[in-house]
């Protein structure tokens, strides 16, 4: 008898409990433990790496079509890793770039993916400063993916912020803004609508409109966070809710926190269209990837400006508090609109495949 051997799917790279299992079983069972010298390692499963004052990120792109409504594989991949080394605290700096192009794609394409990447370069501040280029066969990739590997250092804003939490928490004793520091109490601040870039990939993929059109979210944040941290702070932890949305974020923050976060349904900003998109394909918009959105976790005496702050900006003017930190469950649930609490899960995957 043939046993059938297991096998890699979309799953494994789709955020959500799927993927998080893989990456512990496979990818930490054999690196782990091999970084001692990590202040941040790999088995924190954080958004990036710590080596001394430096955060280190490396972060792969396989969006598919390579362009949609608000963005394109190029924008993608230099948020995408500007923002989650933000997301501990780290005002980036450097960029390294690896393409992987399939042969065929049109020269007018990768031009166009390029001076996209340039221009969002601009909005971080940041440059790309080494790489790589590979070309592989025709009919392997739909057009292109690539890597963008960065490095964050230390910065006057980060140390503002940790003063500021000292204040507040005195025997706070992080140095970065970990998944980790949450404590009851905390409050939960969200810098935008969920769900935006998720159903703006998937109208491309399928050529659905849903009678407006939904754009990505995709955009750099280093910079309000930076500003958030050094005019306001009072943040112990972020994160960029991406593959497995909200639901996979929140989630991730109670089990390293140890702690339960309480939702409230009517703070959490979801466009209308976005939402009857969601209820017409029978998606949650609480588990759809997000590219320009951060979670915020802030001691309670410092919640309201940060929110205050956000709205003033361009990136957080849909910003709201949606929920706290709590010690009476595990988990994440919803106070729901209509009464009662809904448990909001860890999702299996996200559901809109190859999203970035």
């Amino acid at each position: 008898m043939t046993i059938e051997k297991e096998r890699i799917t979309m799953l494994h790279g789709a955020g959500g409990m799927v993927m998080h299992n893989f990456v512990k079983d496979h990818i930490v069972k054999n690196f782990g433990g091999l970084d001692s010298f990590a202040e941040v390692p790999l088995e924190a499963m954080d958004d990036a790496a710590v080596i001394g004052d430096i955060v280190f990120k490396s972060d792969s792109h396989a969006v598919k079509p390579i362009f949609f409504p608000g963005g394109d594989i190029g924008r993608l991949s230099i948020s995408g890793t500007v923002n989650d080394i933000s997301a501990l605290g780290a005002d980036p700096c450097a960029l390294a770039s690896g393409f992987i192009l399939e042969e065929g794609l049109p020269l007018d394409d990768l031009t166009r993916i390029l001076e996209s990447m340039r221009q969002t370069l601009i909005e971080a501040g940041v440059g790309i400063v080494t790489g790589d280029t590979k070309v592989v066969e025709n009919g392997s990739l739909g057009g292109c993916v690539m890597n963008i590997s960065g490095i964050g250092k230390r910065s006057f804003a980060l140390e503002n912020n940790l003063q500021t939490v000292k204040k507040y928490r005195p025997h706070f004793s992080a140095r970065w803004t970990l998944d980790s520091n949450l404590e009851v109490g905390d409050k939960i601040v969200l810098s935008g609508t969920v769900g935006d870039h998720g159903l703006a990939v998937l109208s491309a993929q399928k050529g659905l409109t849903f009678g407006s059109k939904i754009v990505s979210d995709v955009k750099p944040l280093n910079k309000v966070i930076q500003r958030t941290l050094c005019e306001i702070g009072g943040v112990v932890t972020m994160k960029d809710p991406t593959r497995g949305g909200l639901a996979d974020a929140l989630n991730e923050f109670t089990e390293k926190s140890k702690t339960g976060i309480l939702l409230q349904e009517d703070k959490i900003p979801i466009r209308k269209d976005v939402a009857i998109a969601c209820e017409m394909l029978g998606l949650d918009p609480l588990e759809i990837g997000n590219e320009g959105k951060m979670l915020f976790g802030v001691v309670p005496q410092k919640a309201e400006e940060v929110l205050t702050f956000l709205t003033q900006t361009v990136e957080g003017k849909d910003a709201q508090i949606i929920g706290e930190v709590t010690d009476a469950f595990k988990g994440v649930a919803m106070q729901t609109i209509v009464g009662g609490k809904r448990i909001i899960a860890r999702p299996i995957g996200d559901p809109v495949p190859r999203i970035c």
